[in-house]
């Protein structure tokens, strides 16, 4: 049993932070679910930018797009629905096993979309209408106008990954977005099964901070919000409010470790993976974290459920003069803004390969 199939076995989901035509057809993503126990994928403007820009595997399909009249977002959105529909029916079975708690997929709506409540709203559900795929997430960004959005498109019945987390405040406030929307449904006499992940953001907390504290305390930040963010998690599930919910039929909102590579170079490979393991959430990991945890990784002992060592970790970084609210605050802005601009550039990718002599008929 290799280390990914040992978490697997404790009770936390792989998924992979990545998606490519080529991971798709060369049949490396299904030797990942079949070998490595991957059970799920998140995709993002970022790694869309990358994908489509790299090699030519996207532009026999852009040129068809491109001839029918579509351009740039609706354009990416055609494309991409192409690969993450594929990839859902790939984890199909694990969605149905788990009756709708695994298997997922996820499609972001447009970044620039962050500060407009109402825009979201409507893109969520156009953008899961024209999916018509039961395992995948809408991605919403857990600002304020995003809470809004998350509210009203869980009554509306759309499931929702909320992305750009970062604090402990941020999940709860998600969770309790989350919790309204299907209260009002449980209300309206709807059905409360509408699945929603909460991605919490790990490695920039460390990468934020490296400069500005002494080497003693380098990749420690981000495990310690994580392992406070985890606690409350456990306490609201725990909650009257939530047991209410659930036994009305609703799916917990599951706790999602995002950005869980190590940028550190003088830091394990596998540091993110290792330190969060623990049943019921979800690691999404890059696909070079995952190679290397089914390599060399190990599960040691699951997170703890009443916080641990994390709120002294946090003391001390405050005694070093770090602001973990503020510096939350200003993570999200920086990550709203990150996928922005990935998102203009995956425009412009797209703009050239329609221009381009290779993709004139």
């Amino acid at each position: 049993m290799n280390a990914t199939q040992a978490l697997h076995q404790l009770g936390q989901s792989l998924w992979l932070d990545n998606i490519t035509r080529t991971l798709l057809q060369s049949g490396t993503l299904a030797r990942y679910i079949q070998d490595l126990s991957v059970t799920g994928l998140t995709s993002n403007p970022t790694i869309f930018e990358h994908a489509i820009g790299a090699g030519d595997s996207y532009d026999a399909s852009i040129r068809v797009l491109h001839d029918a009249g579509l351009a740039e977002e609706e354009l990416f959105f055609e494309l991409a629905l192409q690969d993450l529909t594929q990839a859902a029916d790939l984890f199909r079975p694990a969605f149905d096993a788990s009756d709708g708690v695994d298997g997922w997929v996820s499609l972001e709506v447009s970044p620039l979309l962050a500060g407009n409540a109402a825009h979201t709203i409507q893109a969520a559900n156009r953008l899961h209408r024209k999916a018509d795929k039961a395992n995948l997430f809408i991605k919403i960004p857990g600002t304020s106008e995003g809470l809004e959005a998350i509210e009203e498109v869980i009554f509306d019945g759309v499931p929702v990954n909320v992305t750009l987390l970062f604090s402990r405040e941020q999940v709860l406030a998600a969770a309790e977005a989350y919790m309204r929307g299907l209260e009002r449904r449980q209300a309206a006499g709807l059905d409360l099964k509408v699945t929603s992940v909460l991605s919490l953001f790990v490695s920039r907390w460390d990468v934020a901070v490296k400069q500005e504290v002494s080497p003693l305390f380098h990749n420690r930040l981000g495990i310690a919000i994580a392992v406070r963010t985890y606690k409350a998690h456990c306490e609201l599930l725990a909650s009257e409010r939530w047991q209410r919910l659930a036994a009305a039929g609703a799916h917990p909102q599951r706790l999602l470790w995002a950005s869980t590579g190590t940028k550190d170079p003088a830091a394990p490979d596998t540091l993110y993976v290792q330190a969060l393991a623990a049943p019921g959430t979800i690691n999404t990991l890059p696909e070079k974290t995952l190679l290397a945890f089914a390599d060399h990784g190990r599960v040691e002992r699951p997170l703890p459920p009443d916080g641990g060592y994390a709120e002294a970790v946090i003391e001390a970084f405050h005694r070093e003069g770090i602001d973990d609210n503020a510096l939350a605050a200003r993570l999200q802005c920086e990550g709203v803004d990150a996928f922005a601009t990935s998102w203009h550039a995956l425009l412009t990718r797209i703009r050239e390969k329609c221009v381009s002599p290779g993709l004139r008929v």
